[in-house]
């Protein structure tokens, strides 16, 4: 008897737990042994700042968090014990109280007046206006708009985004809320893309296609390094802007910050890079198409390598491709 009265205690009490990714680095202390949304946040941003080596995070505090924690507190000048608490966040630049808030300036209702890319993490009043108009659309059915952008938001948003017919990437940015407004999905959405005519980008390129492959396939081997950006050793995104680099293309550092400047195109060919969704929401890893159901990418595992579109774990997690 005692054991099925704790069962329903234990199902109850599960659910009426609050979504755990809804929540920003800051609104409570971090030690080892935890495992939260906020821990994952926690390693991005001493992966930003050098600390955090692993290859992914994971989004639990271990030896190696405390580690790395440990690594930042020293280089901040700040007391070094391994928690994450106010100080260590403060020196971390990070927080619900940052820059990621909206100024009132940028307040709206409506969907008509967003004014920035919108992405998991984000908090402020123009996410509550995209929850709103993601709501009236049927696809954001959580009970109250809470002007963070969490894994619900991120999974309404791909969810209106697949209705829409446009790139799913649980990114609410410019091709989004043309869709939201009723302006369709293949406006352009920055100066630097092509013109899209049913579905497909302009063939013109600024550069030759076959030389940023052999270029791309001159690194195969070349060793993955967290953060690097040359053939000593580079990571996935180094990869890719190192190589649009030689072919006079310059892209932004991150697959999350030029994945926007891309035109989208339904089947990839020779030179368009397709993006991945591995540890976090949005891409956070691609390749360069070869043709043939083939990519060339670096692998964490193995360094540049050419790997099948169908391989069992890439396939799952293709999100879209982009010509530049």
């Amino acid at each position: 008897m005692k054991k099925t009265v704790l069962s329903v205690v234990l199902a109850g009490t599960l659910l009426a737990l609050p979504e755990v990714t809804d929540a920003a680095l800051g609104d409570q202390t971090l030690r080892e042994g935890m495992r939260h949304s906020d821990v994952v946040e926690l390693q991005e941003a001493l992966r930003e700042k050098g600390h955090f080596t692993f290859h992914t995070s994971t989004g639990f505090f271990g030896s190696i968090t405390a580690d790395a924690v440990r690594s930042f507190q020293r280089s901040a000048d700040i007391t070094v014990d391994g928690i994450v608490g106010p100080q260590t966040v403060g020196a971390l630049g990070a927080g619900s109280s940052t820059s990621k808030v909206q100024t009132s300036s940028q307040n709206s209702s409506s969907a008509s007046d967003f004014s920035r890319t919108l992405r998991v993490g984000d908090r402020g009043n123009d996410v509550v206006s995209l929850q709103e108009a993601l709501r009236e659309k049927g696809h954001f059915t959580f009970h109250t708009s809470t002007g963070y952008y969490g894994s619900i938001t991120a999974d309404a948003v791909r969810s209106f985004q697949r209705s829409a017919g446009i790139s799913v990437d649980g990114i609410a940015g410019p091709q989004t809320f043309g869709a939201l407004r009723g302006s369709g999905g293949n406006a352009q959405t920055s100066s630097r893309t092509t013109s899209i005519s049913s579905g497909q980008a302009s063939s013109s390129r600024s550069y030759d296609v076959e030389k940023l492959i052999r270029d791309a396939r001159n690194l195969l081997g070349t060793p993955y390094v967290w953060g690097g950006t040359t053939p000593s050793g580079m990571d996935s995104s180094g990869f890719i802007t190192y190589v649009f680099r030689q072919n006079g293309v310059s892209l932004p550092r991150t697959h999350s910050q030029y994945y926007p400047l891309g035109t989208t195109v339904q089947t990839p060919q020779r030179g368009d890079v397709v993006f991945f969704e591995t540890y976090k929401a949005g891409p956070s890893h691609a390749g360069i198409y070869l043709g043939d159901g083939t990519f060339i990418h670096n692998s964490s595992s193995q360094g540049v390598t050419i790997t099948r579109m169908d391989n069992s774990y890439w396939s799952p997690r293709y999100i879209g491709a982009k010509r530049y």
